[in-house]
């Protein structure tokens, strides 16, 4: 089991570059499914999410290389339509891969999919959308079995009740195996859905409107391979913006879009720190204490991002004054309060709110990441915190951040990844 050692109280300086985006290269990868041919997935990160992608696409028969940041897909050779219990539960949004496997095969046997533990994300959503289009689907014993009438999916008009990035998603993927037009309302706006239309559209796709909330798809087209470049991670970036604003120093995080940060960037702004941004660049600089900041309540974008969370959440427990946080996405999103708090943050929840009354100073402490962006805060609150912190529960960290470590070094940071022998931590 790898464990992080971190010391912290050193200032960050440096130059950090922005992986590609977890969020963007999951289902692009799953629409490779719907082209017989190539595709070249350009800046697709080495994440444990992304190897459990690349593990689904080879058991529906489909021939995958790497070499480096570069994935090429060559879907020709499919031959299955199930996904194995074992595989979705590697990961929550395996179930995107549902529409793009309907849209290519005409039908799609999967199992209830897994990953982090943020509270009911039910894929009603998805399912609903894809029932639109005229498959029939059985939940059956934690089973999804999906077919299709003879007429196959054809083109409708799918209002979500909720703008969910999931089921935008998994209704263009599978939109575009439909005869006709379809129209998503209330589609979700972020920006890897429209780096996902980008994708689409190098395969031969007619998708327009991402980013907006309507987009519409016209299906059956002739599809082939294709080549794109996956747009940066916004969530790394937000996560390395904190640790600077929790550690203090200087530092440019490269090949980030700034306005897709905009949230981000004004909370910071706002506690202290300064902020420059530029073409693919943001340098941020905090020299002073940080203050507390008006409420911070996460929304679908163009909002403040709930990923971002319990990063800049870490970073503002060594701040003078009180921020109220408000989750409007997750239910279960303040998992690493508890931990936070054994550094000697002071934290105080109910239901969806969260009041941080800052603190002069963190102390090191045993520490367990409970959920991916969660760890992500853990790390951030121990650069700025006095002592030696020890993290357990990297593999949620590894599901969306390649190289963190290395990335943090290359900043000054005190960061190690140990191997435990099993013994859990100890008391530090």
């Amino acid at each position: 089991m790898s464990i992080y050692q971190v010391e912290g109280g050193r200032t960050l300086e440096g130059t950090a570059i922005v992986h590609g985006a977890k969020n963007s290269v999951l289902p692009i990868l799953a629409a490779a499914v719907l082209c017989p041919g190539v595709s070249v997935v350009h800046n697709c990160p080495d994440l444990s999410d992304v190897r459990a992608s690349i593990a689904i696409l080879e058991h529906l028969g489909c021939r995958v290389e790497r070499s480096g940041d570069t994935v090429t897909v060559d879907a020709s050779g499919l031959t299955r339509n199930d996904v194995p219990d074992a595989l979705m539960r590697e990961m929550r949004s395996s179930v995107i891969f549902l529409g793009a496997i309907l849209a290519r095969t005409g039908a799609a046997e999967l199992s209830m999919p897994g990953g982090c533990e943020l509270g009911p994300r039910p894929i009603d959503l998805h399912l609903a959308a894809i029932r639109a289009l005229g498959a029939e689907i059985r939940e059956e014993g934690g089973a999804l079995h999906c077919a299709l009438p003879k007429c196959g999916l054809r083109g409708c008009q799918i209002d979500l009740s909720i703008p969910s990035v999931g089921a935008t998603e998994n209704a263009m993927l599978c939109a575009c195996g439909a005869a006709g037009t379809t129209v998503i309302n209330n589609a979700a706006r972020e920006p890897e859905i429209v780096d996902l239309q980008g994708f689409l559209r190098a395969l031969g796709a007619d998708v327009r409107g991402a980013g907006t909330s309507t987009v519409t798809v016209t299906g059956r087209k002739t599809l082939h391979g294709g080549e794109h470049t996956v747009m940066p991670d916004r969530i790394v970036a937000a996560t390395l913006l904190s640790a600077v604003a929790a550690a203090g120093g200087e530092a440019e995080i490269l090949g980030t879009d700034y306005r897709q940060l905009s949230t981000v960037t004004a909370i910071l702004t706002e506690a202290g720190c300064r902020v420059r941004s530029g073409e693919q660049r943001i340098t941020i600089r905090r020299d002073g204490p940080l203050q507390g900041v008006r409420p911070i309540r996460t929304a679908p974008y163009p909002g403040f991002p709930t990923d971002a969370q319990p990063p800049v959440m870490a970073a503002l427990c060594r701040s003078r004054g009180t921020t109220v946080f408000v989750e409007n996405m997750f239910e279960s999103r303040y998992r690493h309060v508890d931990e936070l708090c054994r550094m000697g943050a002071r934290i105080r929840v109910e239901g969806r709110v969260a009041v941080v009354c800052g603190v002069e100073r963190l102390h090191g402490a045993p520490l367990r990441a409970a959920d991916l962006r969660g760890g992500a805060a853990l790390v951030v609150a121990a650069l700025g915190a006095e002592g030696v912190s020890r993290i357990e529960g990297l593999s949620h960290i590894d599901r969306g951040y390649h190289g963190l470590e290395e990335t943090l070094r290359g900043m000054g940071a005190q960061i190690r990844r140990l191997e435990d022998g099993g013994g859990g931590l100890p008391n530090l």
